[in-house]
């Protein structure tokens, strides 16, 4: 599906869309509704104080992203591998052709767009599900995720992640640094601008890998962004800083305040009716698409060392920092193995459980029990010690300026070899099914 509306037909054809025409208020009303419905796309078609829809849990679950890429749930991680190793170059249109450019305001007013409040003691209105294009003066476009808050009509606070794409690109230009933020956008390209390829890969050329990503040039700077974008808004990145947070993030915990870029938006673009994109923060969305992009990196590195058979960045591990990994074992040491490999494909992981692939790696209570049948901690407990880390684990040790460091454990639950290239006793550590009768027949 090439746009957002595509999208929003399939859904509500499907009966998962959830659609609220009563009145409501992006200023701490809105937010509550959307995490007692988590887990279903949500269309709000009255929003108080805004002309535009607001749409938010459009990637709150596997099935979504599958229906998006017409692929089943436990294909998605090969889908995003293929892209990623095979990125296309998008297609470039003429700015007649393009929905994103439809509306242009005259004067851009971000407070027309209903950036949403979540809890009493945020900063203020945030946008949680805004890509931002840049263009490094070495490596070219960089497309990724930012939170902004919106300071007011025309200005923005951007966390930018230190020694990242945009941060590297930021440092690297002595004046402002053109940016295009996009809001509103199709299941394919949000996977993609989560991605973490090399300097050099453009994320839309891997989202057009995905799904067709026509891109148009922007009005007032050289980027160029998604076509099907709902909205567009150009600007710079000043050197500028303010406060940015308090903010709840990824791990449902309070982010530190710190000092961060300010944003000056020059042109604000949109579709007619445009539908607005708000994802709620530590809640599945933002889970999903924090975690799912990484799978793909972290199934390559541990099929350098053994057969990967799939890999699931688990929702109660914040969907960033707990892995599960599928292998098909065939030498004792595989589990050991896999476990130190997916380190490596992510380097924010802090936690890995390794199955066989007789484990439904989606399913917590199996990855459980082969903990509780095949683990033996003096055997198969791995664990190292002040490791670079994530700055989202608030048990970490963080000095400002400085990478987070903690300590980093693997489980291997797979089933323990007697011999070094042959399991002996595999009996014992397969699960037995019990028969099951046709019970009509006794009642």
């Amino acid at each position: 599906m090439t746009n957002l509306r595509d999208f929003i037909g399939a859904v509500r054809e499907a009966g998962w869309l959830v659609e609220i025409n009563k009145q409501i208020d992006p200023y701490l009303e809105m937010a509550p509704v959307i995490a007692a419905l988590d887990g279903r796309p949500v269309l709000f078609n009255d929003v108080a104080g805004s002309e535009f829809r607001v749409l938010s849990g459009q990637c709150s679950d596997r099935r979504y992203f599958a229906l998006a890429l017409d692929c089943a749930v436990e294909e998605l991680v090969f889908r995003m591998a293929d892209a990623y190793s095979s990125p296309s170059d998008p297609r470039l249109v003429n700015r007649d052709e393009v929905p994103c450019q439809e509306v242009v305001m005259t004067t851009p007013d971000l407070r027309r767009l209903p950036f949403l409040t979540h809890y009493p003691d945020d900063a203020g209105p945030y946008a949680t599900a805004a890509i931002a294009v840049v263009n490094d003066p070495d490596s070219g476009p960089n497309v990724s995720f930012h939170r902004l808050l919106r300071l007011d009509a025309t200005h923005l606070a951007a966390r930018i992640v230190e020694r990242r794409g945009t941060d590297t690109a930021l440092k690297k230009t002595p004046d402002d640094l053109p940016v295009a933020i996009c809001i509103g956008l199709p299941l394919h390209v949000l996977l993609a601008a989560s991605m973490a390829p090399p300097p050099g890969v453009d994320e839309l050329a891997i989202a057009n890998a995905l799904a067709p990503t026509p891109v148009v040039q922007c009005l007032t700077n050289d980027l160029r962004v998604p076509a099907e974008a709902e909205f567009v808004l150009e600007g710079r990145i000043t050197h500028r800083t303010v406060a940015e947070g308090p903010f709840v993030d990824l791990t449902e915990t309070w982010d530190i305040v710190r000092q961060q870029p300010v944003i000056e938006i020059d042109c604000i673009t949109h579709r007619r009716d445009a539908i607005y994109h708000a994802l709620l923060p530590g809640q599945l969305e933002h889970k999903l698409l924090m975690g799912m992009p990484r799978e793909p990196s972290i199934f390559a590195a541990v099929n350098e060392v053994c057969r990967c058979r799939n890999v699931s960045i688990t929702p109660g591990g914040a969907s960033w920092l707990h892995a599960v990994v599928q292998i098909d074992k065939q030498h004792a040491d595989d589990g050991h193995k896999a476990a130190e490999a997916a380190f490596r494909g992510h380097g924010s992981l802090k936690h890995v459980v390794v199955v066989d692939d007789d484990i439904d790696l989606y399913d917590p209570n199996e990855i459980e029990w082969a903990i509780a049948t095949r683990f033996q901690a003096d055997r198969d407990l791995l664990v190292w010690e002040n490791q670079p880390s994530s700055s989202l684990d608030p048990s970490a040790t963080h000095i400002p300026g400085q990478k987070s460091r903690s300590a980093k454990m693997g489980l291997d639950a797979t089933i323990p070899w007697d011999q070094p290239d042959s399991c002996t006793r595999l009996h014992e550590f397969v699960r037995v099914p019990f028969p099951k009768a046709d019970v009509s027949a006794y009642l």
